[in-house]
């Protein structure tokens, strides 16, 4: 499974594509006591919750629909998703004046679902995200949509990877990053971009418990799926690794570590107290990490932490907060 990797020349040429529809989200260092004490360092937030769509999903989504045809635009798209890469579809899709539909489970966030909506994609609600896959394979089927993956493909790393480029400009010297692992698209495509920058940094993929497919992909050397996602951080609970996203996880990515959901809770408040900060529980996965599995290890470091959304409603926020 040797996947070829986006080259920089290909990543500099995808962010001058789709510069015009997407935000160059800023780093900040965040300084304190408090952070100190429980990451072991002070950390740099690339603050990707302040991309439109509210995630990092957008890049991803722009680079495959501005690769399609003209008639493929017209035809629109189609997408599965438990709401970020839903709203980047349908935020994509208004930006580059076609309609989209997006297939989401019945539990999603109610603020996902209607902020689908609010960008003009049609919702279809199913059980759950493996029926999701099934019923967006009859929408291209009846339809003619072209189905824009969540997480797989070159395009959707190159897109990613544009995230890692824009970090390594904007900090001069890194020893790691952490980033948040769903299907491992986000991972893979930041990994290729910083390790061709910096080979020398060292790349932290971190998966909740409940969704642990690239783990399980790694300990048997092919891409391995789960029965169910168990885990609050409902964004990163891809049913499967896929083949070209794995490859390049396995490529680039030193060390895979889980988080817990009271540790994402955890970090989510250590985000708010010292951030001021609201993210939904992906979002603070990277520094569930650092604070947990990661910090003795990177105790010092000059670390860097991928925010990667936050797209959650109050309610659910203070839910995770205040248990």
């Amino acid at each position: 499974m040797d996947a070829q990797a986006p080259t920089l020349e290909e990543i500099r040429a995808a962010r001058a594509r789709i510069r015009p529809w997407v935000v160059e989200t800023p780093v900040w260092r965040w300084r304190g006591d408090e952070v100190e004490r429980a990451c072991g360092t002070q950390p740099i937030l690339k603050l990707e919750l302040f991309q439109h769509a509210g995630s990092f999903k957008p890049r991803g989504a722009l680079c495959n629909m501005l690769a399609m045809s003209a008639a493929e635009l017209e035809r629109g798209v189609t997408a599965v998703s438990a709401g970020n890469h839903a709203m980047a579809v349908g935020y994509a899709a208004r930006a580059l004046g076609t309609s989209a539909k997006v297939v989401m489970p019945k539990n999603a966030s109610p603020a996902r679902v209607a902020g689908c909506r609010a960008f003009g994609a049609e919702v279809v609600l199913v059980d759950d995200v493996h029926a999701a896959f099934a019923t967006v394979k009859q929408i291209e089927a009846a339809e003619g949509r072209t189905f824009v993956h969540p997480f797989e493909g070159k395009l959707t790393a190159t897109g990613t990877a544009t995230l890692g480029l824009e970090l390594c400009e904007q900090v001069a010297a890194l020893d790691a990053v952490i980033v948040p692992i769903g299907g491992g698209g986000l991972c893979g495509g930041v990994a290729a971009a910083v390790k061709q920058l910096h080979p020398e940094v060292r790349i932290f993929g971190v998966e909740p418990e409940g969704a642990d497919t690239m783990h399980r992909s790694f300990r048997s050397g092919k891409p391995e799926g789960i029965d169910k996602v168990r885990t609050i951080a409902d964004s990163l609970g891809a049913p499967h690794a896929a083949p070209y996203s794995f490859a390049l996880c396995r490529r680039f990515v030193e060390e895979l570590v889980l988080v817990d959901d009271d540790q994402l809770r955890a970090a989510m408040k250590l985000i708010f107290r010292g951030a001021k900060l609201a993210v939904e529980p992906a979002g603070a996965a990277a520094t569930a990490a650092l604070c947990g599995p990661l910090r003795d290890e990177l105790a010092g470091k000059q670390v860097a932490v991928i925010v990667c959304g936050a797209n959650i409603d109050a309610q659910g926020y203070a839910q995770h907060i205040t248990s």
